[in-house]
């Protein structure tokens, strides 16, 4: 038998749970927003949720598709939420079956990300640094942010959340804490190895604390760099080198990943450097499946050229 239940209560009973399981501010809020909208058609509908049944699902997501104009991939993303929120519910026995589990949108196929060729940013990263001597120290900073991000696969909010005690210099290794708080340790090359060692020159002049917890990318008063301010400098940076493509964090970790495949075909070795939990999430870029990591990073990425 279900149990009788306040849905909004079980909401918030689901999400405190998802948050004990390390599921990011970002996720929380998007299950928050996309199970309380349903929860007011419920509720508008005098339905109660122990009461739904596929067909009302439906009628939902299609009344969403007609006023919003939701895309597909928003309306996976809404069904998902409401999908293991139902789950998590019936588990509890807060309900007596899933509707949701019956209910299935047709899966768009997913488009390759956006690519830029190994040229153009080649051109970005060894474009030469601007005369003034306050915007060299910018660019130092800057195509640090740049060759890490390129030169990883690092996600925004990794690259912005790294700490000086996460930089291993001697074996060209970084510790990144990634999703779900989990860690991962992934290998830089050569040219990013030089452009951090010469911005954390810069540090110490923009008041930056150099203690292992402190961040590794600053503003000019030593506060941590913000994601948004992350994100307008690698704008401006593929602007000043005149390259005409909207160049945006993701965007590198995609070239990383696919100039890193074409020439490795090292499928598995991708995946553990990009932080994926499902193989099947890498397969966007490829078919291809090997084995091993740091020696093919050495031998595949353009810009890691280790000393032998």
């Amino acid at each position: 038998m279900s149990k009788v239940f306040d849905p909004q209560n079980l909401l918030g009973m689901w999400l405190k749970e998802r948050k004990i399981q390390n599921q990011s501010e970002h996720t929380l809020l998007a299950y928050e927003r996309d199970v309380s909208d349903f929860l007011a058609f419920c509720e508008h509908k005098n339905l109660p949720l122990a009461d739904v049944e596929t067909a009302d699902l439906r009628e939902y997501l299609g009344s969403k598709v007609e006023r919003q104009q939701l895309s597909p991939s928003s309306l996976q993303r809404m069904l998902s939420a409401i999908r293991q929120f139902m789950k998590w519910a019936e588990q509890g026995q807060y309900l007596a079956f899933n509707p949701a589990d019956d209910y299935q949108l047709k899966r768009q196929s997913r488009p390759l990300p956006g690519m830029i060729d190994i040229e153009t940013i080649q051109q970005i990263l060894d474009q030469p640094a601007p005369e003034a001597e306050g915007q060299q120290q910018m660019w130092l900073r800057d195509k640090a942010i740049l060759e890490l991000l390129y030169s990883s696969g690092l996600r925004l909010a990794e690259v912005q959340s790294l700490r000086i005690k996460d930089l291993d210099f001697n074996r060209q290794l970084l510790r990144i804490t990634g999703k779900g708080n989990k860690t991962r340790i992934v290998p830089f090359g050569t040219k990013a190895k030089d452009a951090v060692m010469q911005w954390l020159q810069v540090y110490p002049l923009w008041q930056g604390d150099f203690v292992p917890d402190a961040h590794v990318f600053i503003t000019q008063k030593g506060n941590p760099l913000g994601a948004r301010q992350i994100e307008n400098r690698v704008k401006l940076q593929a602007q000043r080198a005149g390259v005409n493509v909207d160049l945006h964090p993701h965007l590198l970790r995609h070239c990383f990943a696919t100039h890193m495949l074409s020439n490795s075909g090292d499928l598995r070795a991708v995946q553990e450097m990009l932080g994926h939990s499902n193989l099947t999430t890498t397969q966007i870029y490829t078919h291809v499946d090997f084995d091993h990591l740091a020696q093919v990073y050495d031998q595949a990425h353009p810009r890691a050229q280790r000393t032998k």
